[in-house]
């Protein structure tokens, strides 16, 4: 068995955990310059200008965002992946929903900006390129395996 079906508390723990998660998405859509639909951020203050975006801010700022996200995406799938029983928790959150909006918000804009930025070395191109496509993967792949154990699986059991 796994270290949930050992220790259930572990799914109140997951419960507590999700909210952090689904912050990395605002995280990433704040530094972008973007705004969740659903987020429990503030809203924006009139007159703070966002002066930031995927395609302004300096290469070492995009570089590290894909890196996170691309983190984030391969650790959500490796999880649910192995874990398909956790994904009613995660439905809890409204994860479907959040992972959704963000993908429409983030996915574009940061391919956008990958693709309009001037590179001395194309290698760098190459592997966000590499980064960003694996993501959406993921993205897509998570939200799979959400659909799949949250709405077909009890329609087919």
């Amino acid at each position: 068995g796994n270290i949930f079906t050992q220790q259930p508390s572990y799914f109140g723990d997951l419960d507590e955990t999700l909210p952090t998660v689904l912050q990395v998405f605002n995280n990433i859509l704040h530094k972008c310059g973007l705004q969740c639909e659903g987020s429990s951020t503030e809203p924006q203050k009139l007159g703070e200008k966002v002066s930031v975006t995927a395609g302004t801010m300096p290469l070492q700022e995009l570089k590290d965002i894909v890196l996170y996200l691309c983190d984030t995406c391969t650790t959500l799938w490796a999880f649910l992946d192995v874990f398909p029983s956790a994904c009613q928790t995660f439905q809890k959150h409204e994860f479907c929903y959040r992972l959704a909006s963000f993908y429409e918000l983030a996915i574009p804009e940061l391919e956008s900006a990958i693709k309009k930025r001037h590179y001395e070395d194309n290698s760098v191109f190459a592997d966000l390129w590499r980064r960003i496509s694996h993501s959406r993967k993921k993205m897509i792949e998570v939200f799979h395996i959400l659909i799949n154990q949250v709405c077909l699986q009890p329609i087919l059991e």
